[in-house]
C-alpha cells in the first residue's frame, strides 16, 4: 500500500499519521540512508554516523511527530540536528548547507491545522524520486538489528537558523528594495519570525500579518490560500505590493497595490523575463505545469520563451528542469523553483525577487503582471469517484468533443488528485461562461461515469 503521496506522507495528524508511523518512517528512512551510503550516495563525507537535519511548521502536532521523527532516526544510528520552525525551503537549505544526507520536514503545507505530513530530501537538498520513497515504504516496520551501545545517534539543537536562512536569501538579491512598502502575510506558519525579517533586512518597509502563530491557527483564513486579509491590508497601507506564503511557506502569490491578485503564472513570467535580460534563464525555457495558464504559454512565446509543461507537483518540475539544465519552473499556485538559489519551490525567495524586479525596472507589480492576459480557467473538482477509472472511453469521447468544440483557443485537462479522492476537471476558453459551461458538462460525465 502506497502511503506516499505527491509530497511527502500527509493526513490527519493522530489519525492516519500517527506518531507510531512518524517514528517508524524516521526507522525506515535511516536503514535505507544507511543502504544507500547516504540518500545522495557516497558514504558520510568522513563522519562516523549520518546526518539528517530536522524542521517543521507551527501546527502544534508537529511537536510531537519530530520527536517521534527524531527518536527513529536517532535510534537507527542517525545524528540528528533539530532546527525546529523553518520554511520547507529553509530546511532543504540547510540540508545542502551543512552537508546532511538526509533532511526532514514535518508540515502539511498549505492543509488545514489538523493535518500534518512528513517529507524527506535527499544529499543537497532535493525531494525524493518515488524509487527511493518506494524502498521507504518497503522498510517500515521490518525487523532489522538496531544499534545500541554508543552507535546510536545524538541529538542537537541547531543554532542561528532564521538568521542564517534570511542571510541567504538576502545573498541572493543585487539590488536593495529601499523604497518598498510591502505587506507580507505569513499563514502563521513557518514563515511568521523569517519573513519579516528577510525583507527588512532586504530594504523594504514591511507590514506582517498573520505573524502571530499559536500551534492553532496556521493557514486559517490567511496565507496564500485565503488572499482576502493581504488584499484589504495592502490597499488599506498604501503597500506598493502584497506576498502570501503558505504554512510553509514554498509558495507565494501576490497581490498588487490595487489589491488585484497576481498569481503563479504571473510571477513566473515576470521572472523569466527578468533573468532572461540578464542571461540567467538557460536554453531561454520555463518549466511549467499541465495546469499552468494557456495566457502564460502564449505571452511568453511570443516574446521567445519556451514553457515546457511537466506533470503537477513541484517534485516533477524540479525533475525536468534538473534534467534540461532549466533555472526557472513553477506552478500556478505559486511554487516557483529558482534553480541558482534554491532546490524547492521557496516563497521567501520568489517575493524578494519580484520586489527587486519592481526596483529595477520602476514598474509597478501591476504593470509587471500585465505582460500576460489569463484566459477564463474554471477548476471544477468532483468528490466521491473512482479516480483510478480516467481512461473511461466515455469519459475520454467527452473530453474530445470539448476540445474540438474549443480548438485552439482553450483547452482541457482532466486528472486524478494525486493527494485527495477526487478528479479535477479544468478548462480554459475565450469566455468565462464557455469555460464554466464546458467544466459543468465533463463534471457531470465524470459523476456518471466514475461513480463508486
Amino acid at each position: 500500500m502506497r502511503i506516499f503521496g505527491t509530497d511527502g506522507v500527509r493526513g490527519l495528524a493522530n489519525g492516519q499519521l500517527t506518531g507510531e508511523l512518524a517514528l517508524g518512517l524516521g526507522v525506515a528512512a535511516a536503514r535505507v540512508l544507511v543502504e544507500h551510503g547516504g540518500l545522495g550516495g557516497s558514504g558520510w563525507e568522513g563522519r562516523q554516523r549520518p546526518l539528517a537535519v530536522v524542521g517543521r511548521d507551527t501546527r502544534i502536532s508537529g511537536q510531537f511527530l519530530e520527536h517521534a521523527v527524531v527518536a527513529g532516526l536517532a535510534s537507527a544510528g542517525v545524528d540528528v540536528l533539530r532546527l525546529r520552525v523553518l520554511p520547507t525551503p529553509g530546511v532543504a537549505y540547510f540540508t545542502d548547507a551543512l552537508g546532511a544526507d538526509v533532511g526532514v520536514v514535518i508540515s502539511a503545507s498549505h492543509n488545514p491545522m489538523p493535518d500534518n505530513g512528513i517529507k524527506f530530501l535527499s544529499r543537497g537538498g532535493v525531494k525524493l524520486d518515488d524509487a527511493l520513497e518506494r524502498e521507504i515504504e518497503e522498510h517500515l516496520f521490518q525487523e532489522w538489528d538496531r544499534p545500541t551501545g554508543s552507535d546510536v545517534g545524538r541529538v542537537t539543537p541547531y543554532g542561528p537558523t532564521v538568521e542564517e536562512y534570511a542571510a541567504h536569501l538576502l545573498s541572493t538579491l543585487d539590488k536593495p528594495l529601499a523604497g518598498v512598502r510591502v505587506v507580507l502575510d505569513c499563514a502563521n506558519g513557518a514563515a511568521s519570525e523569517v519573513g519579516p525579517r528577510a525583507l527588512a533586512d532586504a530594504g523594504a518597509e514591511v507590514i506582517a500579518i498573520g505573524a502571530d502563530p499559536d500551534g492553532l491557527n496556521i493557514n486559517d483564513g490567511c496565507g496564500s490560500t485565503h488572499l482576502e486579509p493581504l488584499q484589504r491590508a495592502v490597499v488599506a497601507h498604501g503597500a506598493d505590493a502584497g506576498f502570501a506564503v503558505d504554512g510553509d511557506a514554498d509558495r507565494c502569490l501576490a497581490v498588487d497595490h490595487t489589491g488585484a491578485i497576481v498569481d503563479g503564472d504571473q510571477i513566473m513570467a515576470i521572472l523569466a523575463l527578468a533573468l532572461r535580460e540578464t542571461g540567467g534563464l538557460a536554453d531561454d525555457t520555463l518549466v511549467a505545469t499541465v495546469m499552468s495558464n494557456l495566457g502564460l504559454v502564449q505571452a511568453l512565446t511570443s516574446a521567445g520563451i519556451t514553457v515546457r509543461q511537466a506533470a503537477v507537483g513541484d517534485r516533477y518540475v524540479l525533475e525536468d528542469m534538473r534534467a534540461g539544465g532549466y533555472t526557472l519552473g513553477g506552478e500556478q499556485s505559486g511554487h516557483v523553483i529558482m534553480r541558482a538559489h534554491a532546490t524547492t519551490g521557496d516563497g521567501l525567495l520568489t517575493a524578494l525577487h519580484v520586489l527587486q524586479r519592481m526596483v529595477v525596472t520602476g514598474k509597478t507589480l501591476q504593470e509587471l503582471a500585465g505582460v500576460m492576459t489569463r484566459l477564463p480557467q474554471v477548476l471544477v473538482n468532483v468528490p466521491d469517484v473512482d479516480k483510478d477509472r480516467c481512461d473511461d472511453a466515455e469519459l475520454l469521447a467527452a473530453v474530445g468533443a470539448a476540445e474540438a468544440e474549443l480548438g485552439d483557443t482553450g483547452r482541457v485537462l482532466l486528472r486524478p488528485s494525486g493527494t485527495e479522492p477526487l478528479v479535477r476537471v479544468m478548462v480554459e476558453a475565450p469566455t468565462a461562461e464557455q469555460a464554466q459551461a464546458v467544466a459543468d458538462r465533463l463534471a457531470d460525465v465524470v459523476r456518471a461515469r466514475l461513480a463508486l
